[in-house]
């Protein structure tokens, strides 16, 4: 009960630490792996571990199925070949490149540690990446490999890792055995995970009507499809990933507008606290860690940290730009069919951040091998990962705003694509209304079409530029006019009327709760419309 209360006023804490992160726009990752830190050097609090066994199933399938809801199918399979390079090969290359500089650096780890330690800092996270990158500007498509790489690296990463961990527990590996399951563990994966999505799918398109359990089977798919790929002994990962693009892809045929609302406040807060709570377990855990290397002189622990973290931010760079060039130069298709812009090279280099996969995967090496002994090295193994995490978030993610401002890269505006589609759908609507509901008495004709000719003629005054119907340019930044602001300001007297009448005892809490729901959501879409969140 007394740890159960530790970790309910640390989340407290985070939560108090994130209200500061969105006021003074500081990465939240960043606050989380320095809560961490914070954590651990203050007394007297109790060190709470979870079993190894259980750290994937917490963790892995609510974050990483959050994080493929919210990625594009279309662009995904648009940007399949950087992605697949950075998030296949890159992840590998990481692995063997750290694998070697800590057998060179650290007396007595065995290769397969070396690998194991590789194989967990070579996945960049998604969360870091996009809480980081948010508000940047950066080119949709360079967005869509980050967020693209961070979903499947996970599932390479994994892979080596579990190669790693199989290789000290058990004694043996064969590489091109590894290779071949590496292919086998990864497509029936995506197998299964595609096959749970269009069972859910069915299930919430023919079954299900009511919001809440909506809701609850989304947070419950992530699990089982999770579940049921490890169980034969496939990727969990990649599963859980597949699945999440699936039903993302045809969320709008199975979900109804009241299940969407819920679902996008519910996950928002699961992911929430899950990346919170991580944090919290291992700032609670490094002071144990710090004992187990206290055989260690502090400036060797130093000299490795820091070393592993260079190995880690320099080989993106060394993988990069090969990666990005020879495709260009060996298909003219690809010279003809994709921009190019060799400041992106450096940002999507820069953009490297670790977090909380790689902790997780940390705190999931087991405490003990197969014969009971304790497993080697794993306090140093998790101080290293803890250190390559610090640096990459703090250095890259408070640096990269800079690096972007020095290399002059003209922030990507998606207003004009906005306009774009806003402007078909309204033109589409009034079509439908004049060829369909001319039969219509006048007066409701007349307030169905008013409401989007109103859609229609706010449109047609947005701010802008002047040469934008002559080059395509991107739109300005504040492209809605008076009328957005004006709504919003209305809906305020509205809500200050109905909590009036509340306290007042005129209304019931029924009435009261569904007014108010009916406000928020109509807010909801004004603040949508006037700043794109």
């Amino acid at each position: 009960m007394e740890n159960i209360t530790v970790i309910i006023m640390l989340l407290f804490g985070i939560a108090f630490l994130g209200l500061l992160s969105n006021r003074y726009k500081f990465p939240f990752p960043i606050v989380l792996v320095l809560s961490g830190l914070l954590i651990s050097i203050i007394p007297g609090l109790p060190v709470i571990a979870l079993s190894p066994e259980i750290v994937f199933l917490i963790f892995l399938p609510p974050l990483l199925y959050h994080a493929s809801w919210h990625t594009s199918w279309h662009d995904f399979k648009g940007a399949i070949r950087p992605i697949s390079l950075a998030a296949i090969g890159l992840v590998f290359f990481t692995t063997l490149a750290v694998a070697v500089a800590a057998h060179a650096l650290i007396d007595d780890i065995s290769w397969p540690l070396a690998f194991l330690i590789g194989a967990i800092v070579s996945p960049p996270d998604a969360v870091a990446a996009s809480s980081v990158t948010k508000g940047l500007g950066l080119h949709p498509r360079l967005i869509t490999i980050l967020d693209g790489e961070s979903l499947v690296n996970d599932a390479s990463g994994l892979v080596a890792y579990k190669y790693a961990l199989a290789a000290i527990t058990a004694g043996n590996f064969v590489f091109w055995e590894a290779g071949l399951n590496f292919l086998v563990v990864a497509g029936a994966g995506v197998a299964i995970g595609l096959a749970m999505g269009y069972i859910m799918y069915l299930i919430h398109k023919k079954f299900v009507c009511d919001p809440i359990i909506e809701v609850t089977l989304t947070f419950l798919t992530p699990f089982a499809a999770y579940l049921i790929a490890e169980h034969f002994h496939f990727s969990g990962v990649l599963a859980v990933v597949s699945c999440g693009l699936y039903l993302s892809f045809r969320s709008a045929e199975i979900f109804t507008h009241q299940s969407r609302v819920m679902a996008v406040t519910v996950w928002d807060v699961v992911a929430y606290i899950l990346n919170g709570l991580i944090f919290i377990l291992i700032g609670l855990q490094l002071k144990q860690v710090m004992d187990g290397i206290s055989s260690y002189s502090t400036e060797s622990l130093i000299l490795w940290g820091l070393s592993i973290s260079f190995v880690v931010i320099i080989v993106r760079f060394l993988w990069v730009v090969p990666a990005a060039m020879l495709p260009r130069f060996l298909s003219k298709r690809i010279r003809s069919a994709e921009e190019f812009d060799p400041r992106n090279l450096v940002v999507f280099g820069w953009a490297g951040m670790r977090g909380v996969v790689s902790m997780a995967a940390a705190l999931a090496i087991p405490l003990t091998l197969p014969g009971g002994e304790a497993f080697p090295y794993r306090s140093l193994i998790i101080f290293l990962v803890f250190c390559v995490i610090l640096s990459t978030l703090v250095f890259l993610g408070l640096t990269l705003p800079w690096i972007i401002r020095k290399l002059k890269i003209e922030p990507y505006s998606i207003y004009a694509e906005e306009y774009e589609v806003r402007n078909a759908i309204v033109s589409q609507t009034i079509m439908h209304i004049e060829d369909n509901l001319s039969l219509l008495q006048d007066e409701l004709l007349n307030n169905i079409k008013s409401k989007y000719e109103v859609k229609f003629n706010r449109l047609q005054k947005t701010e802008l530029p002047a040469n934008y119907f002559g080059n395509g340019a991107p739109l300005a930044s504040n492209i809605f006019n008076e009328y957005t602001r004006l709504q919003i300001e209305l809906l305020n007297v509205e809500r200050k009327k109905i909590e009036e009448m509340h306290k007042e005892g005129k209304t019931n809490e029924h009435i009261l709760r569904k007014i108010e729901l009916e406000l928020d959501l109509e807010e909801t879409r004004l603040n949508m419309d006037m700043y794109g969140e």
